[in-house]
């Protein structure tokens, strides 16, 4: 717990005092937002607006993690298993971080060009698939070489499984390791458009992130109280998972380096995630689901992300279909703006839709543990 909490300081602290500093530097390369044309017209005033500040709460996850591993140092011998970098950190902070260097090229292009246009829809997709392809193959092929003091291998488990999940694997629902490896890519595609599409007022990405990465800082840190590969742990119901410590470090990590952008990115904002730090939580939180084997429980702890997404979907459809929108404009954020509502009342209401589905996600998962505890 200690690590955790070291990395969740030293992530805001980075953040908090390290975003004024981006601010200045990305103010001085003359790197602001390009607004939409056709966007709501109240959004004409934030142009100019540094963006691209997902660089720094990425940063400080990193050094975070660093910061975490050394607290490790100091646990007892028999909790020190994970002191050492594991595939776990590679694969969530890999993920992190490339899908926040092709969300970087889209910000650098829109700086470039003076326009809202950046990367091309197939150029951010390919970025996807490959982010996700690269790290979906080391999560599945790459087990855990855990051993107890006679050498013997007390965890086998991959980052990922080949088995779909809800709380855990669903034994049932076995696919092939290159099954798994494309199931995977959707949800990186999936969850880094979700965040992306809901980045659209300030704050509201940022403050949607921080309960959603809390929220599997308290899943990986129950499951490493209740580990199958903890020598200690004698009760019979337990999580097959790998590194959960890692991985409630990383996100507690990320979390904490969040709230202290939130600190600089609400309303009104001083600086813009960009698309650098939406595509990059979204890997993020993609890695989360597949690590902590909670893959269909995302839609629901990122509930906001996926209203925000079909609301997309649902307008192209329609119009496509039948002429007519369902919504004044999509995203949805962007209709109650046209409705008249204020841009501070929209980000409060939608994080409170937000916590819903976070509270919804964290009941169901402790009460099946409480269900199999019985």
């Amino acid at each position: 717990m200690r690590a955790v909490i070291v990395a969740v300081g030293v992530a805001f602290l980075v953040s908090l005092f390290g975003t004024p500093i981006a601010i200045k530097l990305f103010t001085r390369l003359k790197a602001g937002q390009p607004i939409r044309s056709d966007g709501p017209a109240m959004h004409q005033g934030k142009k100019g607006t540094p963006t691209m500040g997902g660089v720094v709460f990425i940063l400080a996850t990193v050094i975070a993690y660093v910061a975490g591993h050394l607290a490790l140092t100091s646990l007892p011998d028999q909790q020190i298993a994970q002191v050492e970098p594991t595939i776990t950190a590679l694969v969530l902070l890999g993920l992190m971080v490339f899908s926040g260097a092709v969300g970087f090229l889209d910000d650098f292009l829109k700086v470039r060009k003076r326009n809202s246009a950046g990367l091309n829809k197939r150029g951010k997709l390919l970025g996807q698939i490959l982010v996700g392809a690269v790290f979906g193959v080391i999560a599945l092929w790459f087990p855990s070489t855990m051993t107890d003091g006679s050498g013997l291998a007390t965890n086998t488990e991959t980052v990922g499984s080949t088995t779909l999940s809800f709380i855990r694997d669903i034994d049932a629902l076995e696919v092939s390791k290159v099954g798994a490896v494309i199931i995977f890519i959707f949800v990186v595609m999936g969850a880094t458009n979700g965040v992306n599409l809901t980045d659209g007022l300030d704050g509201l990405a940022t403050g949607a992130s921080v309960m959603v990465l809390a929220a599997y800082a308290l899943i990986a840190f129950w499951q490493y109280r209740h580990w199958c590969a903890d020598p200690n742990y004698t009760q019979p119901y337990c999580y097959e998972v790998r590194d959960p410590l890692e991985i409630a470090l990383i996100a507690g990590a990320a979390a904490g380096a969040c709230v202290g952008f939130l600190w600089w990115n609400t309303s009104p904002a001083r600086i813009f995630m960009g698309d650098t730090g939406a595509l990059g939580l979204g890997g993020l939180i993609a890695g989360m689901a597949m690590s902590t084997r909670t893959i269909l429980l995302l839609p629901i702890i990122g509930g906001l992300f996926v209203i925000i997404t079909m609301s997309v979907v649902i307008q192209i459809i329609s119009f496509k279909t039948t002429g007519k929108r369902v919504f004044r404009m999509s995203p949805l954020q962007h209709h109650f703006e046209l409705a008249g509502w204020s841009e501070v009342n929209i980000v409060v209401r939608f994080w409170i839709i937000a916590g819903i589905g976070v509270a919804i996600a964290l009941g169901l998962f402790y009460s099946e543990f409480l269900a199999n505890m019985t």
